[in-house]
């Protein structure tokens, strides 16, 4: 089989598997897949570059390779937009469960103090 006919199922494959974002317990596996896919695509990428490859606009597999290109960058996008939330929903929950527990921490009242000056 012909290396960009490697890509472009290796891509296809990845736009693929980028359709939807999985929750919970799922994405570590789904994240996995994602890294190999990549790494199995920017691969096949470099040995083509190194064999001089060219896009040729007008043949109809590399314009398909370039549309599968832009979906998945669009797909990559919205995947890191949705874990970077959840880390960030993630923060404000511990950050909102350690001002329950301890909901005077952040106040400081110098009233009661008494300072001895005697010796």
């Amino acid at each position: 089989m012909d290396k960009t006919q490697q890509l472009v199922q290796t891509s296809a494959l990845l736009f693929k598997h980028l359709a939807e974002i999985p929750t919970g317990e799922k994405r570590t596996q789904y994240i996995e897949t994602i890294n190999q896919l990549l790494d199995n695509r920017g691969l096949l990428i470099e040995q083509l570059r190194n064999e001089g490859f060219q896009m040729d606009e007008n043949d109809k597999t590399h314009a398909t390779l370039a549309k599968l290109d832009n979906g998945i960058r669009e797909r990559l996008d919205l995947v890191m937009q949705a874990i970077k939330q959840d880390m960030k929903d993630l923060q404000n929950t511990k950050k909102h469960e350690r001002q329950y527990m301890n909901p005077y921490s952040s106040v400081q009242v110098m009233d009661g103090k008494y300072y001895d000056k005697k010796k």
